[in-house]
This record gives C-alpha cells, sequence and structure tokens, in this order.
C-alpha cells in the first residue's frame, strides 16, 4: 500500500524517465521499437531498468502510436543519415565563438555537494492532446545527486513534486559534480558524447549536447568543449534566425533527424544560451512541416542552499 510518505514521489515507472525532459514525439515510436525488441530478448522491465537523468520521456501520443500500428512510418533505429555532411565553416565558426563565451563565463564559486542547481524556465512541448500553453517550469537539481531534488511546474500537475535520488549513480549522470570530472578538450568530449550516443542516445550524440545545455549546470571549461566539439558532429547546420520561447532572436545550433529539427538558440551578441525550439521539416501525422511542436527559454540558472528556495 502507498504511504502518504510516497505519495510526493513518482511511481516507479515515472522515476526511470526523469522529470527533467521531453522529447519529440517521433521518439515515441523509437520508444516502442526498443521496449518491443527488450521483450524479445527478455530482458528485465522497462521499469527495472534505470535511464540516464537527461533523457527525455517520451511523450505518450496517441496519434504516433496509431502511426505505428497502422505502418504510416518507420524511422531508422540509428537517426539520421550516415552520409550527413560536416558543418559549414559559418557553423563551425559560429560554435568557436559560442564556446569562447561559455569559457569565458564566471563558474559559481564555492558549490557545496548539498546545494542545488536552480533552472527556471518557460516551457511548451505538444502532446497527443495538443500543444501545451505556454507555462514557466522551475527545478532545483541536486549538486551532487544524492540529495532530493524538486520540480514545480503546476501548469503539469508538479506542484512542489520532491524527485528522491537513484542511488548508486551512473558516470554519466548529469548532476554539476559529475559534469566537472567531463573532459575539457573537445576530442575527448567527442569520443564521451559518440559514447553517450550509442548506449543511450540512439546513435545521435547531438541529443546529449541540447541535454547538457537545456537544464543542467556545464562548468565553463566542459561547455566550451561541449560546444567545439558539437562542431565535429556531422549535419549540424546554422539558422540565421529562431526565436526561443520567450521571444527572444537568436541564431541557433541545429541539427535535423527523422523530420525535425532541433535547434539550440544562443543570443546573437553575447552568445550565451536563450533556449530550444523543435521545428517540423516534413509533414507527419501528429503535426505538419513548419510547426513548432516544442518550445524552451531558461530566464535563470543559479546555485542555492536548499531545494524550494529561489535566487
Amino acid at each position: 500500500m502507498k504511504s502518504e510518505a510516497d505519495s510526493d514521489f513518482p511511481s516507479p515507472s515515472e522515476r526511470d524517465l526523469p522529470p527533467g525532459r521531453h522529447l519529440l514525439l517521433k521518439e515515441h515510436l523509437m520508444t516502442e521499437i526498443r521496449q518491443s525488441q527488450s521483450e524479445n530478448r527478455a530482458e528485465p522491465p522497462a521499469t527495472a531498468r534505470r535511464r540516464r537523468p537527461w533523457l527525455r520521456p517520451a511523450l505518450v501520443a496517441g496519434a504516433v502510436a496509431a502511426s505505428v500500428a497502422a505502418g504510416l512510418f518507420v524511422a531508422s533505429p540509428f537517426g539520421g543519415d550516415s552520409a550527413e555532411a560536416a558543418p559549414s565553416k559559418e557553423t563551425v565558426a559560429m560554435l568557436k565563438e559560442i564556446a569562447a563565451a561559455a569559457k569565458r563565463s564566471p563558474a559559481p564559486k564555492d558549490v557545496r555537494d548539498d546545494q542545488f542547481t536552480y533552472i527556471k524556465s518557460k516551457v511548451s512541448y505538444r502532446s497527443d492532446e495538443g500543444q501545451d500553453p505556454l507555462h514557466q517550469r522551475e527545478i532545483w537539481l541536486s549538486v551532487d545527486g544524492r540529495h532530493t531534488s524538486l520540480l514545480h511546474e503546476p501548469a503539469n500537475g508538479h506542484k512542489n513534486t520532491r524527485m528522491k535520488p537513484e542511488l548508486p549513480l551512473f558516470v554519466t549522470d548529469s548532476n554539476y559534480r559529475n559534469l566537472q570530472k567531463l573532459p575539457t578538450d573537445p576530442v575527448n568530449m567527442l569520443d564521451w558524447l559518440n559514447k553517450v550516443a550509442d548506449e543511450e542516445n540512439n546513435g545521435k550524440p547531438f541529443v546529449a549536447v541540447g541535454d547538457l545545455t537545456r537544464e543542467a549546470l556545464m562548468p565553463p571549461e566542459q561547455a566550451a568543449a561541449l560546444y567545439l566539439a558539437a562542431a565535429k558532429i556531422p549535419g549540424v547546420e546554422l539558422v540565421d534566425d529562431a526565436v526561443d520561447a520567450a521571444g527572444r532572436h537568436g541564431v541557433a545550433i541545429a541539427w535535423e533527424d527523422d523530420g525535425a529539427r532541433q535547434e539550440l538558440i544562443f543570443d546573437k551578441k553575447t552568445k550565451q544560451y536563450l533556449g530550444e525550439r523543435t521545428v517540423m521539416t516534413e509533414d507527419r501525422p501528429y503535426a505538419e512541416k513548419g510547426e513548432v511542436t516544442e518550445k524552451t527559454a531558461v530566464l535563470e540558472r543559479k546555485v542555492v542552499d536548499r531545494a524550494g528556495e529561489r535566487p
């Protein structure tokens, strides 16, 4: 029987899909495929297998599931085209500027293991029920990954929802302490991204780049290496003008996969991260070409002493 204390925590299946992440509707298809393959191999049920913290939970997309059942489209299990072109000179030059700006950013001082990374943002995601209204999201993430984090997103039913840590931690967990251990040079960072992509992101290293940019606190040296490594990912391109969820215009580093383009948006002058959006590049049963299915805007990112404390 579920105790009163337990009611503040997500169910085991929800904890397998950490609450910090959202996925394109197309990823629901890949989830179904992976689950089917796992069942055929008689692996433990999905609720018993823990995912890495930055994986976006697949939205329960009835429209997509229906499309799968009807055989309307099939996605490559590896995502993207192996013959994708290398990033253009303009794209590489922009990523170098973004990396330089990240390296110049001041690192938080005297961060303690019992503190929390506070991130305030505006978000809107598409689900099988349509596009969510733009709403505010606040999350407090444990610095060392061992303390109970907190999510406040009433629009999606999370009013001060506590998130109990899952132990032992993985070496790929995205808490601040672990991110401090990542490579500080782009070559080794790219190797790490490719390894994570092979294990967790279906062969898509750019997904990991977005995950580490969107809702995590990257130390300056590691952030610079991350963006320089992104300049070596095939298919990465430059979008001259993109708008985040707060209406701010910026330049975007983008990557297209399975009819959708993921755009990481940066301020044109400061090169600081603003937010993200996903734009459909092809018609799908659940969204039309040109439709924005996901948009975010980071408004504040600080280290605080307690979960629930606002800067």
